[in-house]
């Protein structure tokens, strides 16, 4: 296994979107199961939410389900099952102006458990919500990648999904 260390600083990778929208509609994307289950994941993978505590130290739990022929594919050759247990842990919840959270890296074959900070901030423009999403680098830069291309493709779906 590759050891991880939680001590030290990792880089970041920013994230930004702005919808037509209003601010408790992007909010509820981040706090509630039904927002969650409608856009967490990229293409390809949906979501099941057992628990949601949208508080300081609450705990979000959540099956990650591969259902697209190509994702099941890649999950089976990397041998990692087709539905993976995840969760993350708030760590802060200013309302409807910012969020951050833990997120345990616990699925990746021969990779010691370790987690990942992440900070999604909103701001109000006229009738438009700015989110921006920073995240922790992963334990790889081939990992990060994936990741990156993994939270453009989720994004993506919001992207469609305020399209008015």
């Amino acid at each position: 296994m590759t050891p991880q260390t939680g001590t030290a600083k990792r880089s970041t990778v920013t994230f930004e979107r702005t919808y037509p929208a209003t601010l408790d509609e992007v909010w509820e994307l981040w706090t509630t199961k039904d927002g969650f289950e409608s856009w967490w994941g990229p293409e390809g993978f949906s979501v099941k939410v057992h628990e949601l505590d949208a508080r300081p130290e609450g705990l979000l739990r959540y099956d990650m389900i591969a259902t697209a022929p190509e994702q099941v594919a890649f999950m089976k050759q990397a041998g990692m099952p087709l539905s993976t247990p995840s969760s993350l842990t708030y760590t802060e919840l200013t309302p409807k102006t910012r969020l951050a959270y833990r997120h345990a890296v616990d699925f990746i074959p021969g990779v010691a458990p370790y987690t990942v900070a992440s900070v999604v901030e909103f701001q109000v423009s006229g009738d438009t919500v700015r989110m921006t999403v920073t995240i922790d680098t992963m334990h790889s830069e081939e990992w990060t990648k994936r990741t990156s291309m993994g939270w453009k493709s989720q994004l993506n779906k919001l992207d469609k999904r305020f399209q008015r």
